[in-house]
C-alpha cells in the first residue's frame, strides 16, 4: 500500500558563485533536503553529483562563475540541474584512460546517475541528471513494508476517530516496540524529524500519564 501525493517535494534553487569553498555548503543543503524529502539512500549519490557538476563549472568554466543549483522531481526521479552562462564549454564523455584526470568527473557522473545531458537554453547552459528515487510516484514515499504498515495504521486511527486518544493494544512488549519502530519508519520516509518526532511524543506521554 503505497499512500498518493503523501510527500511534499517542491521544486528548489539555489544561486551561488561557483567556487571550491561552496562545494562543502552546497553537499550539506542538498542533504538537508533530500531527508525532508524521505530521500534518504539517495544523498551519497546525489552530493558526488553535484560536486562533480560544480565541478566541471570551476573548471572549464571558471571560478567565480554566477551558477544555480536545482533539485526537483522528474517522475519517480530525482532531478538535480547545474546551470551557468557559458554555453561552449560542454561536458563530454571522454574514453580516457582510467588514470587520467581530464573527464574524470564526467565519468563518475555517469557511473552514479542514472541519465544525465546538457542543455542549451537562451544564455544558459544546464547540466542535468537523475536518480531513480524507486517510489511509485512523485509524491509518494520509498517502498517499506515498515512504512506501510505504519501508514494501515495511521489511516485505521483517523478513520475510527481515535487519534488524540489513549488506545490499550494489549501487553505484548515487543509488538509494541515494532509499532514504535514501524511509525519512526514512516516518520522518516516523509521527511519528518525522528527526533523531533520522539521528544514530542514524549512530552505528550508525560502529559498523559501526570492527568
Amino acid at each position: 500500500m503505497t499512500k498518493q501525493n503523501c510527500v511534499s517535494r517542491k521544486p528548489w534553487e539555489l544561486a551561488f558563485a561557483a567556487e571550491p569553498e561552496e562545494l562543502a555548503g552546497l553537499r550539506r543543503i542538498v542533504r538537508l533536503h533530500l531527508m525532508h524529502w524521505g530521500l534518504h539512500d539517495l544523498v551519497d549519490s546525489a552530493q558526488l553529483c553535484v560536486t562533480e557538476m560544480v565541478s566541471n563549472v570551476i573548471t572549464h568554466v571558471g571560478i567565480g562563475t554566477p551558477t544555480e543549483l536545482s533539485l526537483l522531481m522528474n517522475g519517480a526521479f530525482l532531478r538535480i540541474e547545474v546551470q551557468d552562462p557559458d554555453l561552449r564549454a560542454l561536458p563530454t564523455l571522454l574514453l580516457a584512460a582510467g588514470d587520467s584526470e581530464s573527464g574524470r568527473g564526467v565519468r563518475m557522473l555517469d557511473a552514479v546517475a542514472n541519465r544525465w545531458g546538457v542543455l542549451i537554453k537562451a544564455e544558459r547552459k544546464v547540466m542535468w541528471c537523475e536518480l531513480d528515487t524507486g517510489i511509485d510516484v512523485a509524491g509518494g514515499h520509498v517502498p517499506s513494508v515498515a512504512v506501510d504498515r505504519a501508514e494501515g495504521l495511521l489511516q485505521m486511527y483517523g478513520a475510527a476517530g481515535l487519534a488524540g486518544t489513549r488506545v490499550e493494544v494489549g501487553a505484548d512488549k515487543p509488538a509494541a516496540v515494532a509499532l514504535i519502530a514501524d511509525l519512526l519508519c514512516w516518520a522518516r520516509a516523509h521527511g519528518h524529524d525522528t527526533d523531533e518526532l520522539l521528544e514530542g511524543a514524549e512530552r505528550r506521554f508525560d502529559r498523559e500519564v501526570t492527568r
